[in-house]
């Protein structure tokens, strides 16, 4: 099964510049495939005890995901939301 993940602008620098990606299935395994294809980018949302960061919202559809045990269903979209911040 897979999904489309949607990348927010913040984080496309890891991605090639690609707002839209295609991988599979729970939260954690399309974190998984996204750190294989762009080294780093796991980092950005997720801390050291596998917590989504402070200033991540991480939605399936438009459901927020709150564990990285979320499921996600074949054709489900999966949004990587940044807080802005600055002055």
């Amino acid at each position: 099964m897979t999904c489309t993940v949607r990348i927010a602008s913040p984080l496309r620098s890891y991605t090639a510049g690609a707002a839209t990606l295609t991988v599979r299935c729970t939260l954690a395994e399309v974190l998984g495939s996204l750190e294989e294809c762009y080294p780093g980018i796991r980092f950005r949302m997720i801390d050291e005890q596998d917590r989504i960061r402070p200033h991540m919202r991480l939605f399936v559809n438009s459901s927020e995901a709150h564990e990285l045990s979320a499921k996600i269903a074949d054709g489900d979209t999966v949004h990587l939301i940044c807080a802005l911040s600055g002055g």
